[in-house]
């Protein structure tokens, strides 16, 4: 035994001399708070046009994601996202080149050779005149699109899919794991990619290029399917898809809540979005809500489990979870409102204004910046 002094424990040893102190790394979001603030952000994009307000929608995920987001592999697909959504805008506009626009215009860019139709096709035509006003309608919705996209990738850059898995009710378990796997495919896929690229640059051999994308491609596809195999192993090791013995009044209870709820919700979406059922569409929908809810819960009783370090809703998730909705409800409010602001006109041509509120509301965005903790660095080894 050591004398004249207190034992230590083993995890409190004394840093080694010349080093700095071990600091404890903040603690993350709950995940749920980054995809309600992307998906809020992504909602928003669907109520405007203005491609001035897309821009600063853009704009606001990428600051969020360049600050927030952690060292981890599924933090690169942002840039994917990116290029897909780069792709979805220049196919939208090749469209409407290709095959005209329902929108009329005067101000003719340039004229193609048009490819004569039978009589079965008409309403289609192959070429023909280009008008700037049939153009622009284009890119304004394919930007639209383009938001969207972009969003749903700043939700997989600032947390990983599986995360959500921990927060999921026991009743959507299942569905929660195919979703997972589903999501999570893309950015395992693209840093195996990149890992293999930078090894053929390392090793002197090519690649980019049709042989470097095939020798590219086999590698990657044999991880893939390693990939699969290690996970079907483990799902199964781990028990799942075995349920829990529940009695059959409680198994017929909750398919009658889930199903009922989920008709009230989609009766009381209908009612809020037509004229004639604003009367009885929002207490529909809450009560659909309520016994889907229930039904769910009910549900979970089937397949127990436990949670490991779960996350927790922190005041800080809910303000990021809360400034996306926050953006999302005001620039709804503003579609209602000021309707030609968020969807600027093409006939006549016009160039599109930024609306002042509206502009300011998509700045609430920025609040995650400053409110989450610090992304956590790789320490150089």
């Amino acid at each position: 035994m050591r004398s004249g002094g207190v034992p230590q424990r083993r995890d409190e040893r004394p840093p080694a001399p010349g080093s700095t102190p071990r600091q404890r790394t903040p603690a993350q979001l709950h995940p749920g708070a980054w995809w309600s603030w992307s998906l809020a952000l992504g909602t928003a994009a669907t109520r405007t046009t203005n491609p001035l307000l897309l821009a600063l929608l853009l704009t606001t995920s990428a600051y969020v994601v360049l600050t927030c987001r952690p060292q981890t592999p599924w933090s690169r697909s942002y840039s994917a996202f990116l290029h897909l959504a780069l792709a979805v805008l220049l196919i939208r506009l090749l469209f409407v080149v290709a095959l005209g626009s329902p929108v009329p215009g005067t101000h003719v860019i340039v004229t193609l050779p048009e490819v004569p139709l039978p009589d079965w096709a008409q309403g289609i035509r192959l070429g023909g005149r280009v008008t700037a006003e049939g153009v622009l309608f284009a890119l304004y919705d394919g930007l639209r699109l383009a938001a969207l996209l972009i969003c749903v990738g700043a939700a997989n850059a600032l947390a990983g899919p599986s995360r959500l898995l921990k927060s999921l009710p026991g009743a959507l378990y299942e569905a929660g794991v195919a979703a997972v796997v589903a999501l999570t495919f893309a950015p395992h896929l693209i840093a195996d990619v990149q890992r293999l690229r930078s090894a053929r640059r390392l090793r002197g051999r090519p690649d980019s290029g049709l042989r470097g994308l095939l020798q590219v491609a086999l590698p990657v596809l044999e991880g893939a399917l390693e990939r699969s195999v290690a996970l079907a192993a483990a799902m199964d090791a781990r028990g799942y898809g075995r349920t829990a013995e529940v009695p059959a009044a409680v198994r017929r209870t909750t398919t009658a809540l889930t199903l009922g709820g989920l008709l009230g919700v989609c009766a009381g979406t209908y009612g809020l979005l037509t004229a004639v059922g604003g009367v009885y569409g929002l207490p529909l929908l809450l009560a659909g809500l309520v016994a889907a809810l229930a039904g769910l819960r009910l549900g979970g009783r089937r397949s127990p489990r436990t949670r490991y370090r779960p996350d927790r809703w922190t005041p800080r998730a809910c303000l990021v979870a809360g400034s996306g909705a926050a953006v999302a409800a005001l620039l709804f409010a503003a579609a209602a409102t000021d309707p030609e602001g968020l969807r600027p006109g093409v006939v006549p041509l016009t160039a599109p204004t930024l609306p002042l509120w509206p502009a300011a509301a998509v700045l609430v965005g920025l609040l995650p910046a400053f409110l989450a903790p610090a992304p956590r660095q790789e320490q150089p080894s």
